[in-house]
């Protein structure tokens, strides 16, 4: 059994607990999973969602890969990606803000 332990949020100079997993679902076409971007709390939320877009955008994709848009996913102990809920609501809320620097 995995022992518990705290998520923190990846925000350079950010040592609280994480609440959502920044994620797209990525896949070559046999494989899938969530590539995750980062781990934010929620003050950070907002510019890490940012932050991942534009990565996502950058990022080249090989013949038969696919790479969605990132999503927003609230973080559960001991689930796995496939089980964590995702959150529409608050990437809509997001994506009507204007980017920080933009």
């Amino acid at each position: 059994m995995l022992s518990s332990y705290p998520i923190r949020c990846t925000r350079k100079g950010c040592d609280r607990l994480a609440s959502y997993k920044i994620a797209a679902r990525w896949s070559d076409g046999v494989t899938e999973e969530l590539k995750t971007y980062a781990l934010a709390c929620e003050e950070c939320l907002p510019e890490a969602f940012h932050e991942s877009c534009r990565k996502n955008r950058a990022c080249r994709r090989a013949k038969g890969e696919t790479l969605e848009l990132p999503g927003v996913y609230l973080l559960a102990h001991g689930q796995r990606d496939r089980q964590l809920e995702r959150r529409p609501d608050l990437e809509a809320s997001l994506l009507s803000q204007a980017e920080p620097g933009a």
